[in-house]
């Protein structure tokens, strides 16, 4: 890997680059998250657009990591990949991902980890703007606090090579999931809740049948789902909106919805 840090793309866009305002903003949406954490999950499922479209979403599953702030020091994010053609799995090439907030290392033993599998490659140019992954790293920085992370942009692959990776760093309760997701793009609003609904009854059941046009994270979504099902987890459903209930054009929305995996207690 090289020594060159990735810095944030889509700070200014898709959430606040000032330090101050961002951190307020998530403590904000943190704190209007309905319920309080019980179990830490072990993933989460959480959308990707601008935060005050989905923001308010993702920080119904972020709240439940409040928990595993003394526990959880390794973050598996894996999200889809946007903006440059993959096959496969790209990882990055640099050793951290700045944010407003901050830095976070990437995890080179988790790099080493995978790094045999004939569907990871090493892509700077898949990570450069992608925003699916990067939205996700400030709220994980104002919950968790220190981490490391593996960012992973999917491509085109298999959920079988995603439940792959996931089985092989799956670890213990210090090693946390999260999947980066949208639902339904542009649809009008009750079209994409029918459709959204049916996507989390999918996610629910653990049934990894999600097409591609009922989520752009569809493959690790997918993924996370043999995962999840190969190990009993279950699944809780926090939240499933979309950018009409939010700050949209109720005439063509973008589906988000937030979930949790809880692991079984024997």
């Amino acid at each position: 890997m090289s020594t060159h840090v990735r810095p944030a793309a889509v700070a200014g866009m898709f959430y606040p680059d000032s330090p101050v305002r961002l951190g307020r903003e998530i403590a904000a949406m943190l704190a209007g998250a309905a319920g309080e954490p019980d179990d830490c999950p072990k993933a989460i499922i959480v959308p990707h657009a601008g935060y005050v479209y989905s923001g308010p979403i993702a920080a119904s599953a972020f709240a439940m990591l409040s928990g595993g702030k003394d526990t959880i020091r390794r973050v598996l994010l894996l999200g889809p990949a946007h903006h440059v053609a993959v096959r496969g799995l790209a990882l990055p090439d640099c050793e951290a991902f700045t944010t407003p907030l901050g830095r976070v290392p990437v995890d080179p033993l988790a790099v080493e980890a995978i790094r045999d599998l004939p569907w990871i490659v090493l892509s700077e140019p898949a990570h450069r703007q992608e925003h699916s992954l990067e939205v996700e790293i400030p709220f994980l920085q104002v919950v968790l606090g220190e981490f490391s992370l593996l960012p992973i942009a999917v491509g085109e692959a298999s959920p079988d090579t995603v439940a792959e990776v996931l089985d092989r760093l799956w670890s213990g309760p210090e090693t946390l999931i999260v999947v980066s997701s949208d639902l339904s793009h542009y649809l009008p609003c009750e079209e994409a809740r029918a459709i959204d609904a049916e996507t989390a009854r999918r996610i629910l059941h653990l049934d990894p049948t999600i097409e591609p046009d009922r989520a752009c994270g569809a493959t690790p979504v997918n993924g996370l789902l043999l995962a999840a099902r190969k190990r009993g987890l279950r699944v809780r459903q926090l939240d499933l909106r979309n950018s009409g209930d939010t700050a949209g054009d109720r005439r063509r929305v973008v589906g988000y919805g937030a979930f949790a995996f809880l692991e079984t207690l024997r």
